[in-house]
């Protein structure tokens, strides 16, 4: 007999403390006493590898990404529309019908045959800074270098990166948790980058080219192929999903790099180890903490019903520090070799779907870090963005290292 999850005894839990290592804290403490859900305010963090994957999976567990708006008391048609054809928001047949069909886009080897670029990106962004031998990293490095790969994806020319730069910061103000404020820059960005993407459409329709773009307008199944309105929300998709996780990730990696000097110098010393520094530094200190879903119905799981519209928490930080999953999971080594993936790309119908593409630019990007910058070290105090943001991490991260590399 299933037990309602109101009446079930569990600890309650605190989801904003002061720094990440109290979250992080937190939620091992919940782990070791064997607590594999916890009640907030809002609904229930899942704190296990193995729920968090079981749950996520579990496709009647719906993303909580549309209903930000409603959650927000912000009643913008404009916004509301927008919110639910994207990618990231929806849900059943329609949902599994575009993963099905831009899926074969977004392969290994789509990633692969943009790393000489992003090699090149880097190496441009640390040319100046490599002269001087200290930077503000966030601002110099992260912000700017995820862009022009984006723009090169999609095959957008080189004068547009400071447009696609300045609407990729309107539209990443759905994260600041105040549209009442932010809801019109928001929707003004997102018109001004659809008339945009519907000239470059209709530029790659005419005229197909070695991109991601014409690959989307080329997928076809059994006659299926994308409209130009779906065209359009999956780059939009793609701007939210692919340049804001990267740049918080690669601030993230570096700040963690200053506090392990040690493994900054294994990788240096070793750079094929960049793939596994990359799998790691998204296990200790994920840029996406959690996700959240809402129940499409009544749910059971684990002889617990979870009414409809209840909320859900899947911790990505409680399950990457797991014990049963990863050996001493508090240590940072960038040598593990555990088997198991980190959870920071989700699981799921929602996996991140531009994950080859993500790995592939932090991997380029720390080679080339580890190259250019011996003897990394802060040169001032790191500032974070608050935790409870969707995607997290430094907004100042002043660094200093020996020049001339």
């Amino acid at each position: 007999m299933a037990v309602p999850v109101a009446d079930v005894e569990m600890p309650e839990l605190d989801l904003d403390p002061v720094t990440w290592e109290e979250q992080r804290r937190l939620l091992v403490d919940l782990l070791e006493d064997h607590n594999w859900i916890a009640r907030t305010p809002l609904g229930y963090v899942i704190t296990r590898y193995d729920d968090a994957t079981a749950m996520l999976r579990d496709d009647r567990w719906y993303s909580a990404i549309g209903l930000i708006a409603e959650m927000q008391g912000y009643d913008n048609p404009d916004f509301k529309r927008r919110s639910g054809r994207n990618i990231l928001a929806m849900e059943g047949d329609e949902h599994h019908r575009i993963r099905r069909l831009v899926g074969p886009a977004f392969t290994p080897k789509s990633a692969e045959r943009l790393r000489p670029f992003m090699a090149e990106v880097i190496d441009e962004l640390l040319d100046p800074i490599c002269a001087r031998g200290e930077a503000e990293f966030v601002s110099e490095v992260c912000e700017p270098y995820p862009i022009p790969i984006i723009c090169e994806m999609l095959g957008a020319p080189r004068e547009d990166w400071k447009l696609f730069g300045r609407l990729a910061t309107d539209i990443f103000r759905i994260f600041n948790g105040n549209l009442h404020r932010d809801g019109p820059a928001i929707v003004a960005a997102q018109d001004e980058m659809e008339a945009y993407m519907t000239a470059l459409i209709a530029e790659r329709r005419a005229a197909p080219r070695d991109d991601l773009l014409s690959d989307l307008i080329a997928v076809s199944e059994a006659g299926d192929r994308l409209s130009t309105e779906e065209l359009l929300s999956l780059a939009n998709s793609l701007l939210l999903a692919g340049t804001d996780t990267t740049r918080n990730q690669l601030a993230c990696a570096v700040a963690l790099f200053t506090q392990h000097p040690e493994q900054f110098r294994v990788l240096a010393d070793d750079p094929s180890l960049a793939p596994g520094a990359v799998e790691e530094v998204m296990r200790y200190l994920g840029a996406i903490r959690g996700t959240a879903r809402y129940a499409s119905e009544p749910i059971t799981y684990r002889d617990i019903e979870f009414p409809a519209n209840t909320f859900i928490f899947p911790s990505l930080v409680g399950a990457n520090y797991d014990g049963e999953k990863f050996v001493e999971p508090t240590d940072f080594d960038i040598t593990r070799r555990s088997g198991i993936p980190h959870m920071t790309f989700g699981s799921g119908i929602h996996h991140c779907l531009g994950a080859f593409l993500a790995r592939a630019e932090l991997q380029e990007a720390f080679k080339a870090i580890a190259r250019r910058m011996p003897n990394l070290q802060l040169a001032g105090n790191v500032e974070w963005k608050p935790l409870s943001n969707g995607i997290w991490g430094p907004t100042v991260l002043p660094i200093r290292f020996t020049p001339g590399h």
